[in-house]
């Protein structure tokens, strides 16, 4: 992975956030974001976070950190609010703080009232002593991070530059643990995340970017040296069968359907999706769950699987297995949770075409192409995965946990506002 960073482009940053009377270093963090942002194979569809600390005209340190809704790719100013450091720092050894606790406090120490809501990773961010933090889903990332035991492979990959975080629920819990850690492994450079993602900190704009591109760059090495190319993004260059799609969209068109009126299809059938969808297990494979936890807000946990010659009847019985199969999930799930749970839909977001390619389903083409994205590119993690090992996302509890957690649907009402 090469470095997208030119001198010319920060210094032009730079001019413009003190033209309008903001920090050259927040300048800077909103040229690195949009720099990691404008890779797919780092960030996709508001994925990953980033922030940078500053002193107020008046001495008091703040921080300007990701705000719900945005995307990094075209990140400005409002989409990285300045918050207080201190009421942040504080709950480091306070008690453990509830999901709407920890809002209520990021929305209580925000500079403007009005601001969005700060990512729900803003306390980790806040408690690394670094200026710049740096946060991805990198897909060679991935690719690694989603296997069974990798904290002995991890050492030998990045010696003591990267310290291993189990995986642990984003929010609260995430931030405290992950702290520990780094104060156990205080000369590292970066945080690796079991089933998540990967974390670089540094002093100044520029090193921690290029930390983050370093390190995938030795995980796309690692994979190389399993004999795993992964390949960038991929063109969609099979040809859509469109009776199928007619059958599929009057199949989606139920009573009960959040696509009653009317359903958009992004179809994707590129050389990686059409491996993937050519794998006898890969149903099994769907089932295990997705990539990283939060893309389960967008595309459901798992995907249909139909045959390419599925009928009307076909692609109708595959739904209602697929919704009795997402019931059952719910009902496992919600029993065990301390507060009460509401069932979503019970209609997927991706329909997987054996042999063929992928469809992935919104209420409009914005929803539809964002399906479309991070299936492309986690058929290509998933795809290096098993050739590098055994695909072993977060377990169904977990998974369960996220797509019902009140913070990551919260994230997604902001984004289809």
């Amino acid at each position: 992975m090469d470095s997208r960073w030119k001198d010319e482009d920060a210094a032009r940053y730079v001019e413009v956030a003190r033209a309008a009377g903001h920090s050259e270093a927040l300048g800077l963090r909103i040229y690195t974001s949009r720099i990691v942002g404008g890779d797919p194979d780092l960030v996709l569809h508001g994925g990953g976070n980033t922030s940078v600390k500053v002193k107020s005209a008046e001495g008091e340190d703040l921080m300007h950190i990701k705000g719900s809704g945005w995307d990094l790719d075209t990140i400005e100013a409002p989409g990285l609010p300045a918050v207080r450091l201190a009421p942040l720092l504080e709950t480091r050894n306070g008690p453990k703080l509830s999901d709407p606790d920890m809002v209520s406090l990021l929305r209580a120490s925000l500079i403007e009232a009005d601001a969005p809501n700060p990512s729900v990773e803003a306390l980790l961010h806040a408690f690394l002593p670094f200026a710049y933090v740096d946060h991805t889903h990198a897909t060679a990332i991935l690719a690694l991070a989603d296997q069974p035991d990798m904290r002995d492979t991890i050492k030998r990959i990045y010696g003591n530059r990267l310290a291993y975080v189990p995986y642990v629920m984003p929010g609260f819990d995430l931030s405290i643990v992950a702290d520990r850690i780094y104060r156990e492994h205080p000369d590292c450079q970066g945080l690796w995340l079991e089933n998540h993602g990967l974390f670089t900190f540094a002093k100044d704009a520029r090193a921690s970017y290029e930390l983050m591109i370093e390190f995938v760059t030795m995980a796309e090495e690692e994979l190389a040296r399993a004999g795993v190319r992964l390949g960038g993004p991929q063109p969609s260059d099979g040809e859509e069968d469109s009776a199928l799609t007619a059958r599929l969209k009057k199949a989606l068109a139920g009573d009960d359907s959040p696509f009653a009126k009317g359903v958009f299809l992004d179809y994707r059938s590129t050389v990686a999706i059409r491996e993937h969808a050519a794998k006898e297990d890969v149903e099994a494979i769907g089932l295990r769950g997705t990539v990283t936890p939060d893309h389960v807000i967008r595309i459901k946990p798992w995907p249909l699987v139909i045959e390419a010659n599925a009928d009307e009847g076909a692609i109708n019985g595959a739904l209602a297995d697929y919704a009795d199969r997402y019931r059952a999930y719910f009902a496992r799930n919600a029993a065990r949770s301390n507060e009460p749970k509401h069932i979503l839909d019970v209609y997927p977001r991706l329909v997987l075409v054996r042999g063929q390619g992928i469809y992935a389903l919104g209420a409009n083409a914005k929803a539809a192409k964002i399906g479309g994205d991070l299936c492309e590119q986690a058929t290509r993690a998933i795809n290096a995965a098993e050739a590098y090992g055994r695909f072993t996302p977060i377990g169904e509890s977990d998974l369960f946990d996220m797509e019902y957690w009140s913070l990551e649907q919260a994230k997604l009402s902001v984004a289809t506002a």
